[in-house]
């Protein structure tokens, strides 16, 4: 096997990128990049693209065009490694029809196995972790110059969290940094060790870049961290303030943000929320993992049932028109079936209109994989699907109150057909006859039917002559 290199990693600024950005290393080579995980990852697959196609890669459709190809994997939930190596072997066909043929692994699965999957995995050419995604150029011109293997998966703590961003065709919406890493070491994630400790960006650069994005005809943003309301900026302003200044002194039409801590969610944000309604969306993803005091305790989530359903009433107080999301984790160690009953009353307490539920699955270096009372795969399973139908049929009570409702619908795209889809204020996507002309407007549609995945509606007022 070739020498593994290790590449120093670059402090993630701007200005230290603009060696490789006005060079040729592409020389317009196809670059595929495969992409699963959070809104974090797909953030960082176009962050990738941009880089590169300055570096003059181009992006192609399919791993059959590509000279490069990088798959940028999570790692969160079970077996990421295998689902790597794996598609990483349907890609040996390729290799021998291109010996030029260059194979990277990015994002949190490169970050936790480093030069073992290389060294487990010959068709891999280099792996880079996420704290070296600026440095990706200069990694990929050195395994294509030298052709020998190399990692770069070194983290910068000292090192500000100081980045751009960069969106090729931002569209309508799109997602901008806020924070990265995290501080909070829930025994269940591997975030920390993955995205490294918490840092935040100056709230200046957070500013520019909206700015900027609205110039390039974006119209909503969602402000995006691994725990956004744990912001804190270079000069004290916290994530409400930050919320505030985005609503104020920029021109965005809409805002949202997301992930945020229960613990983190205080009353001074709930207020910024209610006070900018006209541009902070009211939809809210907060997490809360189990309905269970002892296994929250397990979990080091810093929050008890009582304090997160006191925390929610307050919210709907303040807020009152709230709409609500949650994660839950099903089957943690030791997790008794009364504790497991506790969730599913958290659900029918809480009244939330989505749900995103999985079971527990031990991650590598977090404090739960080491737990000695870890349930039997099909008692997780019993308990997710039992998760899964009670709230089914919650949520089409909850949301059968949209038919009939006229709702403000962002228009992100439109088929040939003259389908449009756009979302609302409340996060619901909302389908609709529309011409074109429509993208990037915010219309009145009227909901003729609804379920919890999908609203469908027409044109009202002045929009409907549109469609005529």
């Amino acid at each position: 096997m070739t020498d593994l290199n290790v590449i120093p990693p670059v402090n993630s600024n701007p200005e230290i990128s603009k060696n490789y950005l006005n060079s040729d290393v592409g020389l317009g080579r196809g670059v595929y990049i495969s992409t699963y995980g959070c809104q974090m990852n797909v953030n960082d697959t176009e962050r990738m693209h941009s880089l590169l196609e300055m570096a003059n890669f181009s992006p192609v459709q399919t791993a059959e065009e590509a000279d490069l190809i990088i798959i940028n994997a999570c790692s969160v939930r079970e077996k990421p490694v295998h689902k790597v190596y794996s598609e990483v072997g349907t890609f040996k066909v390729l290799k021998k029809k291109n010996p030029n043929l260059k194979i990277g692994v990015g994002g949190c699965v490169g970050q936790q196995e480093k030069e073992n999957l290389i060294k487990n995995q010959p068709l891999i050419d280099f792996v880079f972790g996420t704290d070296n995604i600026d440095n990706l150029p200069n990694l990929v011109t050195q395994v294509f110059e030298s052709n020998t293997k190399a990692v770069n998966a070194k983290f910068e703590h000292r090192a500000p969290y100081h980045v751009e961003t960069l969106v090729r065709n931002p569209g309508v919406s799109t997602f901008v940094n806020i924070t990265k890493g995290c501080d909070n070491f829930c025994t269940f994630c591997i975030v920390p060790y993955t995205r490294g400790r918490e840092k935040s960006r100056p709230l200046s650069h957070i500013l520019m870049d909206v700015r900027t994005l609205i110039q390039r005809g974006v119209k909503e943003v969602t402000l995006l961290g691994q725990n956004v309301n744990s912001y804190t900026s270079e000069d004290g302003h916290d994530f409400a303030d930050l919320l505030k200044k985005v609503a104020l002194e920029t021109d965005i039409e809409r805002i949202r943000y997301t992930t945020s801590h229960p613990k983190d969610f205080n009353e001074k944000l709930m207020h910024v929320m209610a006070d900018h309604q006209d541009k902070i969306c009211e939809y809210v993803h907060l997490p809360f993992q189990s309905g269970n005091t002892r296994i929250l305790d397990r979990m080091n989530r810093n929050y008890t049932r009582e304090e997160y359903i006191a925390k929610i009433n307050q919210m709907k107080k303040i807020i009152p028109n709230l709409v609500l999301s949650t994660d839950i984790i099903v089957g943690f160690p030791g997790e008794t079936e009364e504790e497991f009953n506790d969730t599913v009353t958290m659900v029918e307490e809480i009244g939330y209109e989505t749900i995103f539920a999985f079971m527990y699955s031990p991650r590598p270096f977090t404090k739960a994989a080491k737990f000695e009372d870890h349930l039997p795969e099909e008692v997780k399973n019993r308990r997710l699907n039992h998760l899964f139908d009670v709230h089914d049929k919650l949520a089409f009570e909850l949301v059968a109150r949209y038919t009939g409702q006229v709702l403000n619908v962002l228009v992100e795209s439109v088929n040939e057909q003259g389908k449009a889809f756009g979302r609302s204020t409340q996060n619901k996507s909302v389908y609709f006859l529309g011409g074109k002309e429509l993208i990037g407007k915010t219309v009145p549609v009227k909901i003729l039917t609804a379920t919890p995945n999908v609203l469908r509606g027409e044109l009202v007022g002045s929009a409907a002559a549109l469609v005529m």
